[in-house]
């Protein structure tokens, strides 16, 4: 028996760290993907995980909550995978398998897409009913016990795909009125988002007066932004773009090695560039209608890049 689940990744396109505190943001599902691979094992009660591309093995023990690992530095996702089997009915051992198409620590939703996916592929494997929205808010419990803080924003879109508005809890799906075409520029410097997430509401709380408008500001343009989609106006989805940048900079989540891929991008033509999601390294995005291939190629001349398109599909089996 072997089940495969697979979820997107994702861009934040507007309001990213003001969604964690329940202001609005739009995300895009991305075509790049993750796909977890569930097949029978030998060992009751005990799932063995392979993470080719990442070179990492290691066991997951879900009614002790214990890993074993085999000391690489990117086990940490071990912890995701761990939290979505023990979310699941687990009747039996498993060999587990992830293949990732999607950077890790980047930005681009890598921890929620591993996360949906697991947990769909387990509850598929295991002949549990469960729905997308229950795959959806599950998976966000699981990224707030193992990060500390997460917005729903990452889960929902890896489980729907699209393009969503979210606000709050509710999940609205847009239909722009034209492609949104994107490059994605990342650096070996990931983020780590729990941290990120942690020092916005420290200086929230030592500066609310200061902090408090800027997150307010992010709801407004983050708003804008939804109603220039939906028009199709490319202009003001730019200029919305850069400004929202602008507010993250405000923030302490920008890196010299990220603006200077965002500034380079709109030297190439990009209409507006920003980081995507926590920050503190990882990915930006540029928007350039017209201008891929020029934005790509000197995206590439300073670090890695590559085109990305709206993925309509969530999560999927096979």
């Amino acid at each position: 028996m072997k089940i495969t689940a697979s979820a997107p990744g994702k861009v934040i396109l507007f309001g990213e760290h003001a969604v964690v505190l329940g202001k609005p943001a739009i995300a895009v599902a991305v075509d790049r993907r993750v796909k977890v691979t569930i097949r029978k094992g030998k060992e009751t009660g005990i799932i063995n995980v392979k993470i080719p591309s990442l070179a990492v093995q290691g066991s997951i023990n879900p009614d002790q909550g214990t890993i074993e690992n085999d000391g690489h530095l990117k086990t940490g996702i071990l912890h995701y995978i761990k939290g979505a089997l023990q979310k699941t009915s687990i009747k039996r051992g498993m060999e587990l398998e992830v293949s990732l198409d999607i950077p890790i620590g980047a930005g681009l939703g890598s921890s929620a897409a591993i996360t949906v996916a697991t947990l769909a592929a387990a509850a598929r494997f295991n002949q549990q009913d469960i729905t997308k929205e229950e795959i959806a808010e599950t998976c966000h419990q699981v990224e707030v016990e193992v990060q500390g803080a997460a917005s729903p924003l990452d889960t929902a879109i890896s489980t729907y795909g699209g393009v969503i508005y979210l606000s709050k809890t509710k999940i609205t799906p847009l239909q722009p009125a034209r492609d949104l075409p994107l490059v994605v520029g990342y650096t070996p410097q990931p983020g780590n988002t729990g941290e990120l997430v942690e020092g916005v509401g420290r200086k929230r709380n030592t500066y609310p007066d200061i902090i408090n408008p800027i997150l307010d500001s992010i709801e407004n343009l983050t708003n804008e932004a939804r109603e220039a989609i939906i028009q199709g106006d490319e202009k003001r989805i730019g200029e919305l773009m850069n400004i929202n940048q602008g507010l993250l900079d405000a923030l302490g989540v920008n890196t010299w090695e990220l603006s200077r891929l965002v500034y380079q991008a709109r030297q190439a033509g990009a209409l507006g560039s920003k980081l995507t999601g926590a920050g503190g390294g990882g990915s930006m995005i540029a928007y350039c209608p017209g201008r891929t291939r020029e934005v790509l190629r000197e995206l590439k001349n300073l670090e890695n890049a590559f085109q990305v398109g709206i993925s309509y599909k969530g999560v999927t089996y096979r």
